[in-house]
Formats: structure tokens, sequence, C-alpha cells
């Protein structure tokens, strides 16, 4: 479906999202029995099919309700659906794309409460929708950050594969050796590769960072990471930043042409990666997971529990919808979250919310999935911090550390005067600090 993209502000969503917000609620009539349907966002949906499975498999539990999916474009999702809400035309079911954006429309008066629904004890991202002591949306995808690893290329540099028990030492230690000897065997891989994304240096920061908190206005807990990064980049172990940004080079190749040996990232390129080896667009190799890792051995090792950042993905409720939209939609929500959504999610090498063993099985029976028992423990066994904190600030003082990531990385400012810039900034233009 095409659309006009309508070029929007963060304070111009503010302002739609609450213009909208005066001009009704949820209906006070009680819900109806009988067929009902309903509408519910999606993007990109010839190459992201959870949301038709989900719901194909709603209906097939609940025939008595039937759930279209409305496809909006990726990149200009917020602004499409702040148009759709501003217009009266928005869906039932508003699928919370990006965490940063969702206080916008909690603030908004765009979302119904929807506290009342039961979710299970251990699902993940469950917090980062609960606002003023009520929750405005549920968690039904988790990814979190780990540490992919080309099994074949430690075995040609004859280095020993991650354990479990890796810090950020080890790790660098590691891809300055394996550098080194998968050259010294003809081979033109790097050690590792870490993309573009601020997030590949400052997530794992504002993760694992003792005190951390990008709301708080001090960054210098970021410095030790970036000195990481950047001596990784001189060492050749990893490819320069502007080397990235200038050739417009893909994670997806670099992992997938084995270019690299090693690469953190979040665990949606799991279903990417089996994908591209089915279909020839990467190479046949064996990889596996590993916990990203940490930033001293106390999360490190056996019975530990490895500390990582990902923010979750959740669908939300009109609060436009009737009584009777209302109820069908509270009991979509329970589903998607539940044990039967993530049943439907890991069957596609997606991975969900809720990580049960069992849902485990499923997740790591997907034809190309790794079966290593290292693998199964990276992906299920984790504290996930989120990226984004649920504030209204989070938006505007992430922008600002974009900035500091770009002057860092390229090279153009040094870091402790990019953190100073970054908290100037911050305490002037957003009173952080």
């Amino acid at each position: 479906m095409k659309r006009k993209i309508v070029v929007a502000t963060g304070v111009g969503i503010v302002a739609a999202l609450s213009l909208t917000a005066c001009s009704g609620g949820s209906s006070e009539a009680p819900a109806q029995s009988g067929p009902v349907t309903l509408s519910m966002s999606g993007w990109s949906l010839s190459t992201t099919p959870e949301f038709q499975a989900l719901a194909d498999k709603f209906h097939e539990e609940n025939p008595d309700i039937t759930i279209e999916v409305k496809e909006y474009d990726s990149s200009n999702y917020d602004t499409l659906m702040t148009a759709d809400l501003a217009a009266g035309s928005g869906p039932d079911i508003i699928t919370q794309k990006n965490l940063k954006t969702f206080i916008t429309y909690q603030a908004g008066g765009q979302l119904a409460d929807v506290s009342d629904v039961e979710l299970p004890g251990d699902i993940g991202g469950a917090q980062a929708f609960e606002v003023d002591g009520a929750t405005w949306a549920v968690p039904y995808r988790q990814d979190s950050w780990v540490l992919f690893y080309n099994k074949d290329l430690f075995t040609q540099a004859g280095v020993a594969e991650p354990d479990g028990s890796w810090t950020w030492d080890d790790y660098e230690k590691a891809a300055e050796q394996l550098t080194s000897k998968l050259g010294a065997a003809g081979s033109a891989a790097l050690g590792t590769y870490q993309h573009s994304w601020q997030s590949t240096v400052q997530g794992f920061a504002n993760a694992q960072s003792p005190d951390a908190d990008i709301l708080a206005g001090d960054y210098g807990y970021l410095k030790p990471f970036y000195e990481r990064s950047l001596a990784l980049q001189s060492a050749g172990a990893q490819v320069e930043y502007n080397t990235v940004t200038a050739n417009k080079l893909t994670y997806q190749a670099e992992f997938g042409k084995q270019q690299a040996a090693m690469m953190p990232m979040g665990t949606w390129y799991v279903a990417t990666l089996i994908a591209q080896q089915a279909k020839g667009e990467a190479d046949a190799f064996s990889w596996g997971l590993a916990p990203i890792p940490q930033y001293d051995s106390s999360t490190t090792g056996e019975s530990k529990t490895p500390v990582t950042f990902g923010d979750p993905t959740g669908f939300a409720i009109n609060k436009a919808a009737d009584a009777t939209k209302l109820a069908a939609a509270k009991k979509f929500l329970a589903f998607a979250a539940g044990e039967e959504g993530a049943q439907v999610l890991a069957g596609l090498g997606i991975t969900p919310a809720l990580t049960s063993s069992t849902v485990a099985d499923t997740y790591f029976a997907v034809a190309g999935a790794p079966t290593d028992d290292l693998s199964k423990f990276a992906w299920s066994t984790h504290e996930t911090k989120p990226e984004n904190p649920t504030s209204a600030k989070t938006a505007a003082v992430q922008n600002i550390l974009l900035d500091l990531h770009t002057a860092v990385m390229s090279g153009s400012t040094s870091i402790d005067d990019a953190i100073a810039t970054a908290e100037n900034r911050v305490k002037s233009e957003v009173g952080v600090g």
C-alpha cells in the first residue's frame, strides 16, 4: 500500500496526538456479541511475516474475531501513524515499533489502558510500557543483543570459541588474535565487525556500566567503551567507522559473507541469517550465538545472568475503539504476549517476549538454527535492559548522543571533548543534568 509521506517533527507528533485525543475516547456502551473485525498496523509485510501469522493463528482459535493487517512504510511508520490517528482513521491495534516514540502516543492520549490484560510472569519488556502506574501496551517480541560468531573461522584460526565467560577484554583479545591468525592463513576476514549504529557502543555501555543512566546527563562511563572500539579499529581488527559509512556496508553481508569472525548484533538477525543461507545469499558456514561480552566477571560464567540491552516491540489499543473492539483487542493482546503467540513467533525464527523452555525448543528446531547449548543459553538467558528509557526526554537525549557517537567514531573529536559537548547540550537543550 502506497501512502503519502507527511513530514512531522517530534513536537508536531505530540500536538497532533493531543488534538486527536480531545475528540473522544472509548465508547461507554457495553460490548456486543457477534463477529468483530479489527485493524492492526504492520510494516514490510512481504518480509515481516509475524503480523499476519499472529492474526491468522488468533482467528483460527477465535473465529468470530478477524484481524486485518494494515501496512505502513517502515521508515516513516510513526509519521504516517500520527497522520492516520489525527484523521480518525488509525488502526484498532497500534503496533509500538519504537520504544523511543511510545511515550508520544501515551502522552497524546491515544492509547487505551490495558492494565487488565493478563501477562506471563516471566515475560520480557513489560515494564517499558508502564506509565503512571498503568500499562499502555504489551510486549510480544523482545530482541536482545548477543554475539554472533563464525565457528568455521574460529577453527581455521585456531582460536578458542566463546564459552559464555567473556568480558570485553576477552573479546578484544580474541578479535586481534583472529585477525592475525586468519591473515596468516590467507583469509581476508577480520576478527569482528561493529556496525555504524550508536547502539553498538552506547547500548552496551548504558546497560552494563554501574549506575549508567542516559537521562542523568553524565556520560563519562562511555569513555572505556569508545576507547576499545577505537583500539580495535587502530589494530585493524574491525573495519573503520568511516569505511562502514562511506561504503554503506551492511552487517548482513559482513558476517554472512564471512568478512568477520564475530559480530555483536540483535537476535532479529537470526531469522535473516537462516533465510539468507537457505537462499544462497549468505555463505554456508557453521555459526553460533554467545552471550554478549560483559563489563566484568560478576555477570559471566555458570549460574550467572549476562546483562545486555534491547527494546521490546509491543501492541497497544487505540483509545477510540468502541467497547466491542476494545474487548476483542485485549483478547488478542493476551494471546500475542502469551505462550501461543510466542510459539507462532518462535516458529518463524523471531524472538518473542516470552522465552520459555518450550518456546526455545520451537525456536531452535527451525531449520538452519544453531543447536549447541551455548547458543540456546545466549538466546534465552539474560537481563535485557531497555535501550530507550520510557521518558519524553529520551528521543532528544538520544539524538545528542548520536552526534557524540559520530564525532568520536569518525575521529573528528576526541572522546573527552565529545562527552563534554554532549553533557552541555543535554543540560541546555533538554534540561537534564
